[in-house]
């Protein structure tokens, strides 16, 4: 919270670090106590246009732009890992919005990057997103879990500059989901609610085919969860939700 011990840090961290809000350039955190505060605290429906045929309802915490856009690519592309706690705070309440009345255990399915991007990266940002927005639900009272259950399957190109046809064209059959994760899943949670868990949801081909390689060795997908959608794909009508909090 922002106070006086909350300067003191951001000054040291400032001086040591040369660090600076991903939202305002605020010298100190990442992101600011004013930035923080300022993040959407609810999820809406998210569909993309052209919507995939058959795709589950998709849910965003925000619109991809200014701050939240900031978070996910500091993160992502500058392992600025700091951000994870607001990335995931941000996925939790997608989560808790797609999830509405449904009971049993949820189990958050991180959608994969190419195994060549982790390596360029250095990290897996979604599926380290996940498993944190996993322990805030846990800390909530739900029960949920994270499980990378998905994988890329050789040949998947960058998915930049291409448009909603040809990213589906990309993606399709690009996944799969190794067997023993899933055995050892069914034995532990057979009522589990599956949402797939995405960062940024831009035409919903990569979300399809997530929902299309889990329901295809049997679990049937609820919802599609995203940090961030395109800002024409989030509704200006909210839907009811609850936050979810550190």
């Amino acid at each position: 919270m922002p106070g006086t011990d909350g300067g003191l840090l951001d000054a040291a961290a400032d001086l040591l670090l040369g660090g600076s809000c991903v939202g305002c350039a605020r010298p100190g955190r990442l992101l600011c106590p004013v930035c923080a505060a300022l993040l959407p605290a609810d999820a809406h429906p998210a569909w993309p246009t052209p919507t995939p045929a058959g795709l589950v309802t998709p849910w965003a915490a925000a619109p991809y732009a200014g701050t939240v856009r900031a978070l996910v690519l500091g993160h992502k592309e500058h392992r600025m890992l700091g951000l994870r706690p607001a990335l995931a705070r941000l996925l939790a309440q997608a989560v808790v919005a797609a999830a509405g009345e449904l009971e049993g255990p949820l189990v958050l399915v991180p959608v994969p990057s190419r195994p060549a991007t982790v390596r360029a990266r250095g990290h897996d940002p979604m599926r380290a997103v996940t498993a944190r927005a996993a322990r805030l639900l846990r800390a909530s009272g739900y029960v949920a879990l994270a499980r990378p259950l998905l994988r890329q399957r050789p040949g998947v190109l960058d998915q930049s500059g291409l448009d909603a046809g040809q990213r589906a064209a990309n993606l399709a059959g690009s996944m799969h989901c190794p067997s023993p994760a899933l055995g050892r899943l069914a034995r532990r949670v057979p009522d589990a609610r599956v949402l797939v868990c995405d960062d940024v949801l831009t035409t919903g081909a990569t979300a399809r085919e997530a929902q299309r390689a889990l329901e295809a060795v049997g679990f049937p997908v609820v919802a599609v969860a995203a940090v961030a959608a395109t800002r024409r794909r989030v509704p200006v009508t909210p839907a009811p939700t609850s936050r979810v909090t550190d």
